[in-house]
């Protein structure tokens, strides 16, 4: 369990594998995860890409200002429907393409990208949409 804001950093940040592995696969307290997001903003993409970051976190960094955050948040297994509806009018095309990709994403969801501004995004929901018939 990582304890403190201050040993995330030093575990991500380190150059010993068995460390940084730590970063991304170990839990920590809802605070814990906190206090990095306000006082870490260089470390939010890390804080997203650690395996066991809780929804309530995820929720947080959904609105994160850099798209490489909100696109760590964009690949979470474990998305809800109100998550990946937040992202699919995400601003990023590339988001919205993970949202369309995503293997939870709800059909209200893919509804709403039907009409995407990229063609990409509407080549994959059409076909989502072809084969869950």
């Amino acid at each position: 369990m990582i304890d403190s804001a201050e040993e995330f950093i030093r575990l991500r940040f380190s150059d010993a594998p068995e460390e940084y592995g730590r970063a991304a696969a170990e839990p920590a307290a809802p605070g814990v995860w906190r206090e990095v997001i306000e006082r870490h903003p260089e470390a939010r993409f890390w804080v997203a890409h650690n395996k066991t970051v809780p929804l309530e976190i995820l929720r947080v960094l959904v609105n994160d200002p850099d798209p490489r955050v909100r696109s760590m948040v964009a690949s979470k297994r474990k998305l809800t429907p109100e998550l990946l509806t937040t992202l699919a009018a995400d601003p990023d095309e590339s988001i919205r393409l993970a949202v369309a990709r995503h293997k939870s994403v709800p059909r209200s969801v893919l509804e709403q990208l039907r009409t995407d501004s990229w063609e990409e995004v509407r080549d994959v929901v059409r076909d989502r949409l072809e084969r869950s018939h």
